[in-house]
């Protein structure tokens, strides 16, 4: 195994500050919080970043290797352990309301994370590796991602069709509210045209949204049941934080990025230029090669450990740590993103 395949290891740092932040307190309760907007941007600034692709038989060899295909399914185990281990650490220890805040914070990052991991295996085409995205999303309450991401976001991205296609100075938190709404109300409706085509109700066990909402209804009810109202209310909160966490990543991704109308009607062909890329290193580590947004938009198929660099590709200047950072303050923001998309004629 070669050190460039083992430096995916460091993708679990995210969840051991989560786990760290579980069992320590203070300033201990926000180390996940602190691990991924302070240290990793940080570090960012200063570490070069690598435009390098790899070769034929380098990229040949990584689709092979199960070790990329056990770093995304670990996650599933790693993830429900770290849930219940919040819970049961709400439900049978008083905390401070700073130190709940931080550990609500922390394990929803880590929530976050794994919806990354979730959009992963959501673009594989066996059984259990779209099951195991879907189990991923649970806990982040947010399991109609695997319907409006794939049917919906990949056909009408950087178009006013698309909900998670963040506009030019349009804000972080605006855009939360519209994504979240029209992306739950898309699914619901990509969902009942899959349903017309195939000649089923929409009120029936093949709409896969409903069975949706009956899994999340129950994974909370025995929450509650087991762990009480408190732990209950921290498993939304959890989830809320990971799902908008999400969301902040899709604000970073398209901001301000738009396809053009053709004559027909259409738009035109999505391509490298519809999405933000980083090659910051560290992002690109952690987040299993999402940094490398536009050659997954390019072609959605293709795995994470073999995603490529596109010159024709708008650059951010910070990495998606530093991004999503900054995106929490708007005005500047603006300042910044403006002027990229000014030198990149997107305006």
């Amino acid at each position: 195994m070669r050190f460039t395949e083992l430096k995916y290891l460091a993708a679990y740092t995210i969840p051991l500050a989560g786990f760290i932040s579980l069992y320590t307190y203070g300033i201990g309760s926000w180390t996940a919080v602190l691990y991924a907007f302070v240290i990793i941007p940080v570090i960012e600034l200063f570490v070069k970043k690598s435009e390098n692709n790899l070769s034929n038989e380098e990229e040949e060899s990584r689709k092979s290797s199960i070790f990329f295909d056990i770093l995304l399914y670990l996650n599933l185990p790693i993830i429900f352990i770290l849930v219940f281990l919040f819970l049961s650490l709400v439900a049978n220890n008083p905390l401070s309301s700073s130190d709940l805040s931080g550990k609500i914070f922390s394990i929803g990052i880590v929530l976050g994370s794994g919806i990354n991991v979730a959009h992963e295996l959501g673009h594989k085409s066996k059984w259990y590796q779209q099951m195991t995205a879907k189990a991923i999303l649970l806990p982040s309450l947010y399991m109609h991602f695997f319907i409006e991401h794939n049917r919906g976001h990949h056909l009408n991205i950087a178009t006013p069709e698309d909900p998670a296609s963040s506009r030019k100075d349009e804000n972080v938190y605006f855009f939360w509210i519209r994504s979240v709404i029209f992306s739950y109300l898309g699914a619901w409706e990509l969902e009942a045209k899959r349903l017309k085509k195939i000649d089923k109700s929409t009120f029936s066990i093949h709409n896969e949204m409903l069975i949706y909402q009956i899994v999340q209804f129950l994974y909370i009810a025995i929450i509650y049941a087991y762990f009480g109202w408190m732990s209950t209310l921290c498993a939304i909160a959890i989830a809320v934080v990971g799902f908008l966490l999400l969301e902040t990543i899709n604000y970073i991704e398209h901001y301000g990025l738009t396809r053009k109308k053709l004559p027909n009607g259409r738009y035109e062909r999505v391509d490298v230029r519809h999405s933000w890329n980083s090659n910051h290193e560290l992002g690109r580590i952690v987040l299993y090669e999402l940094t490398r947004h536009s050659d997954h938009h390019y072609k959605a198929t293709r795995k994470f450990q073999v995603l490529r660099h596109h010159d024709e590709s708008p650059q951010l200047p910070f990495g998606y740590p530093g991004s999503m950072l900054l995106s929490f303050f708007p005005p500047l923001w603006f300042k910044v993103m403006n002027k990229e998309l000014y030198k990149i004629g997107n305006l």
